[in-house]
């Protein structure tokens, strides 16, 4: 099955705004100031980073198993991994191929699904992937398990690769041999691998900025790695290091802040509320704690928690807004405050960089309030901003079968399977018409 063009390219756009915000909410996590020695975090490389996979290597335009790898870097870039493992999981039953069971790997590695993991590197040896790309993977693992001897023993005695000297550099970081380190992360930055050579880069760039501070301590070197390996997607390697600092110095704030994040990617959510509620202590006005504190509440399933803290960071002027606005609006409608969800969705949808899932969302919430014309013009108007996009008459006309004018969602539903034949989700609503 094809996907067209007019279909996959709403879905790259979204990609693009997703890594935006990712760009922009590391931006802000690395802003933060260091209590040690009054030492400052400047790094924002950031930026370019694929997290999900060990190579560069295209995926071909026109598969199905292309929307849902999309979906799933979408996903992956929000932090949402467990919904990112289910696209990938779809991409890789839609014959994504390797690049699908790469990015597979890596979800089921963030979510600490070992198992899962075994299996999916026993694919990826079927499907004939790279040596090195399998020896980084089972690496990475060794170093996670507390594997280390068996570690170092395989990569020495692999062919020099990119994907050799930075599990050798993983390995000396954690180590604390930083000028091992150092010299397999120069390898790796003058090695043919893109991917790696910008993880590299990051964790090249602690060394450099802790180099700026000849008094600094060594926790605030400590501080700035494990700020490093989280970027590159190493938070299961961050934690023992930030736990070494958070219990010798209580205060140290930004330790507590990316430990939280780090506990909070890796599904620790209940550790997570504890460190960000003690960064929190320590800087109740500083708005990316307030942030990470709400999402971590919204995986607890504690609603009004959440919101109240996305509102805090929203009113501290936490960027970019409109994912705070997002996340608000999707709280308030698991406990039924529908009118808090649509005043959000309003804010978005009038955003000229808004997304279809800014007007579903608002279509939902105003339904739910009873105000079917709201829902209907806001369908109509994405239909007129999104012309050819059959998405968006898909959910015209689910507003109208909801609200009863079966002729408008009739018509809607055929003009979406007019632009794309293949949309079952509409094919199903136009036969229940």
């Amino acid at each position: 099955m094809k996907v067209p063009p007019r279909i996959i390219a709403p879905v790259v756009l979204a990609i693009v705004c997703a890594g935006v915000l990712m760009a922009f909410l590391w931006w802000q996590l690395t802003q933060s100031t260091l209590l040690t020695h009054g030492n400052t975090f400047h790094d924002t490389s950031i930026m370019g980073i694929n997290p999900g996979s060990l190579t560069d290597e295209p995926i071909a335009n026109g598969d199905v198993s292309l929307l849902h790898l999309r979906q799933g870097d979408m996903l992956s870039l929000r932090g949402e991994w467990a919904e990112a493992q289910e696209e990938y999981a779809a991409a890789v039953e839609a014959n994504g191929g390797l690049p699908a069971l790469r990015k597979l790997a890596q979800a089921q590695m963030q979510r600490r699904d070992m198992r899962g993991v075994e299996s999916t590197l026993k694919k990826m040896k079927n499907a004939g992937a790279r040596p090195e790309d399998i020896l980084l993977l089972e690496t990475i693992i060794d170093l996670r398990s507390g594997e280390l001897i068996k570690a170092e023993t395989v990569l020495k005695a692999a062919d020099d690769s990119p994907q050799k000297h930075y599990g050798l550099a993983l390995l000396a970081l954690i180590q604390g041999n930083h000028e091992q380190a150092q010299q397999e992360i120069e390898l790796t930055v003058n090695g043919w691998d893109p991917i790696l050579r910008s993880y590299a880069r990051t964790l090249q760039s602690a060394y450099q900025e802790f180099a700026l501070f000849p008094e600094g301590s060594q926790l605030h070197r400590t501080t700035l790695l494990s700020r490093a390996l989280a970027q590159v997607q190493e938070c299961e390697l961050a934690l023992p290091l930030l736990v070494q600092v958070t219990s010798v110095k209580d205060d140290y704030r930004d330790a507590w802040i990316v430990q939280g994040y780090c506990e909070l990617i890796t599904e620790r959510t209940e550790q997570s509320i504890a460190s960000l509620e003690h960064a929190y202590s320590l800087d109740p006005q500083k708005s990316e704690i307030q942030y990470f504190l709400a999402r971590a509440y919204a995986d607890m399933h504690e609603y009004q928690n959440a919101i109240t803290f996305f509102e805090y960071a929203l009113s501290n002027g936490f960027i970019p807004q409109d994912e705070v606005r997002r996340l608000i609006a999707q709280n308030a409608l698991e406990i039924g405050n529908a009118g808090l969800a649509l005043d959000q969705y309003e804010a978005l949808t009038q955003d000229t960089e808004a997304t279809l899932e800014m007007f579903e969302g608002f279509t939902t919430a105003a339904v739910a309030l009873g105000r079917p014309e709201d829902a209907l013009a806001k369908a109509l108007q994405a239909t007129e901003k999104w012309p050819r996009d059959a998405r968006a008459f898909e959910l015209l006309g689910t507003v109208a079968a909801q609200v009863g004018q079966t002729d408008t969602a009739r018509s809607a539903f055929e003009q979406a399977l007019k632009l794309n034949p293949n949309l079952l989700s509409a094919q199903e609503k136009l036969s229940k018409l």
